[in-house]
């Protein structure tokens, strides 16, 4: 008898054990599987959390199919005590695997709130903006102008500035000043550190940084800076061949007058062009943007229209006067300013004048070009008159 009872015991155990291995091994099939997650989501991890929360959200809202599982995979990896606070992109179909290796990974947001400070030429906008998961797209939340002493910001700024897993970006267009751009990194709310010195005009790359709290200024401009000498370099080392240009700084300062003179990418090709052809030419390039800086140094904008006398004046930057190129750049010229100077189109261009669609017309004759300011005078006389 007693062999009986020990014999059912042990195939019983046996049984046991086998079943055990089964959940075993479907339990490890599920943590691996595709997701049944059907569209993206944002996940918000909030500090102090915990897997156990993190797996209840998760199963709450479909990402996950069984919470425990998802609790005992993190656990037998030795990731539970890895989790990190902020807010992650859960892509469609992700596994439990996969799930756990993006809240646990490096701890930076993925998705969320996203606080953009942009660097304009005439204004500091702000923009507190939204990831939406399903379209991997932002959508604005707010916007205001921080350079205006009259805008107030809006309340859910305040609100974002105090989340932990908030997104921060700094944005400086083409043809921002370096005066500009050091005054705009200092309406940030989020960076510290003083700057001591405004970098060499023309030195600092227009682009999208991303920043953190309490990160330095300095070390923001310097990898400005470091950015715009590779692509200075670049554009240099692609160089077209007879250029009446010298330096890779001579290029600097003509890329910086193209990006001054025209906001339509089409035309910087075109533009850079009249300005070869009338520096091989030994003709003045008589463009009003250097006479601009030469009056306000690059510190804000003129604000109004260049008087007779600014025109007739000789100064460095005057080259209605001056032959050849001011001694700086005028502003910091963007990557595609920067390759337009050094790979000009091929034509024939002399003059350009504004053709009141935001673009320009172009001549290749002075009897062409004259005919081209009519129009354009007729055009402002029209707007004036309206």
């Amino acid at each position: 008898m007693w062999r009986n009872i020990a014999s059912n015991a042990l195939t019983l155990f046996i049984v046991i054990l086998i079943a055990a291995g089964g959940l075993v091994g479907w339990g490890q099939s599920q943590y691996v599987a595709e997701g049944a997650l059907a569209e993206p989501i944002c996940l918000r991890v909030e500090r102090g959390s915990n897997m156990s929360a993190v797996s209840a959200n998760l199963e709450a809202r479909g990402a996950v199919s069984n919470a425990r599982i998802f609790r005992i995979g993190a656990d037998y990896t030795g990731k539970s005590d890895d989790l990190k606070a902020g807010s992650f992109l859960v892509p469609a179909g992700a596994s439990m695997r996969d799930v756990v290796d993006i809240v646990t990974r490096s701890g930076q947001s993925t998705c969320g709130t996203e606080i953009v400070y942009r660097i304009g030429v005439i204004s500091l906008g702000v923009q507190v903006r939204e990831l939406d998961p399903v379209t991997n797209r932002y959508v604005e939340v707010a916007e205001f102008d921080r350079g205006a002493a009259d805008v107030e910001a809006p309340a859910v700024y305040g609100e974002m500035l105090k989340r932990p897993d908030t997104r921060y970006r700094i944005g400086m267009a083409e043809g921002v000043t370096g005066w500009q751009g050091v005054g705009g990194r200092r309406t940030g709310d989020v960076m510290t550190g003083d700057v001591a010195a405004v970098p060499p005009e023309g030195r600092l790359a227009p682009d999208s940084y991303e920043v953190s709290v309490g990160d330095d200024r300095g070390d923001l401009l310097a990898l400005m800076e470091a950015r715009q000498t590779d692509r200075l370099e670049e554009a240099w080392r692609n160089r077209s061949e007879d250029l009446p240009i010298e330096t890779p700084e001579e290029a600097l300062i003509l890329a910086s007058i193209i990006e001054k003179e025209t906001g339509v990418p089409e035309e910087r090709g075109r533009v850079a062009a009249v300005f070869v052809n009338r520096l091989n030419q030994g003709m003045r390039l008589q463009t009003d943007p250097t006479v601009i800086y030469g009056i306000t140094r690059g510190q804000g904008a003129l604000g109004r229209g260049l008087r007779q006398s600014e025109l007739r004046s000789e100064t460095p930057y005057n080259t209605y006067v001056i032959d050849g190129l001011p001694p700086t750049p005028i502003a910091n010229p963007g990557k595609a300013s920067l390759e337009a100077a050094v790979n000009p189109e091929d034509s024939d261009f002399l003059f350009f004048v504004a053709d009141g669609s935001g673009g320009h017309a172009f001549a290749k004759t002075l009897e062409e070009h004259n005919q081209n300011v009519a129009k354009w005078r007729a055009i402002e006389t029209e707007r004036n008159d309206q």
